[in-house]
């Protein structure tokens, strides 16, 4: 049996543009939105990055003590963590920092979550499951 991680993507868009919704109506949407994966809906996540346990566990190893290395950790601890829009900041500068004490394959794995954070960013309702499988 070999253990993976699995990053899934929420990316569904259903506002076409910020213009057309009141922000009153969008706070309730978000909330919608946000409580959904707690009734099931998975269907809209898309896979964004699969990586061996092992490897994972080297990439979270190589950041500093701090916010970022436990989030980071929590996979470990519970089995899955959700990253969104109140953790961009903390994690996009955390992957900066850190980029040097990458391995190639953990640079490509940045590369992909700096672009992913980015688009959080302008569209908060976007956010990253990742859990743990064994298969």
């Amino acid at each position: 049996m070999t253990t993976q991680v699995f990053f899934y993507l929420l990316n569904e868009r259903f506002v076409e543009n910020d213009e057309q919704v009141p922000e009153q109506a969008k706070q309730v949407m978000y909330y919608s939105l946000a409580i959904g994966h707690h009734v099931g809906v998975i269907d809209c996540f898309k896979k964004l990055l699969i990586c061996d346990y092992a490897d994972y566990q080297r990439f979270v190893d190589t950041f500093p003590e701090g916010d970022a290395k436990r989030k980071f950790a929590g996979l470990m601890k519970f089995g899955e963590i959700v990253i969104d829009s109140s953790h961009v900041n903390l994690l996009a500068k955390a992957l900066d920092e850190n980029r040097a004490n990458f391995s190639p394959e953990h640079q490509k794995w940045a590369d992909i979550l700096m672009d992913t954070l980015a688009s959080i960013q302008r569209e908060p309702v976007m956010y990253i499951m990742v859990k743990r499988r064994d298969e």
